[in-house]
């Protein structure tokens, strides 16, 4: 169980690439996230319970921010997705190509450019 504390900031935007390290992580994966801050890394832990993407706990503040969460494990959801993003090769292209035409990087978006991509890979229609 992975827990984490923050004071929390306002104005947070969702990062994929950060769920993906957190994901990559409750794997066992040793990830880097030293380009985050503490209270990133809780919200979008948080955001990842509440996707259900992983099983675990929010403690949120007087404000209902997330001030910390307590990660137990990751859901079947949770590992379909990062099987689909667990290739740097692809994640980069899918979500550079995303990026590089202006689109916004919805969750579900994602998913499916990611698989898509796997798809074209392994050559199956």
């Amino acid at each position: 169980m992975r827990r984490r504390t923050s004071t929390f900031g306002k104005n947070m935007k969702r990062d994929m690439h950060l769920v993906r390290l957190i994901l990559l992580e409750q794997e066992g994966e040793t990830v880097d996230f030293s380009g985050y801050t503490e209270n990133q890394i809780v919200y979008h832990a948080a955001l990842a319970i509440e996707a259900n993407l992983v099983h675990g706990s929010i403690i949120e503040d007087e404000h209902g921010q997330p001030r910390g969460t307590a990660i137990l494990r990751m859901t079947w959801a949770g590992h379909g997705f990062l099987d689909a993003a667990k290739n740097d090769t692809i994640w980069k292209k899918v979500t550079g190509g995303i990026k590089e035409k202006g689109l916004s990087l919805t969750f579900d978006l994602l998913k499916s450019s990611l698989e898509s991509a796997i798809r074209q890979q392994i050559r199956l229609p």
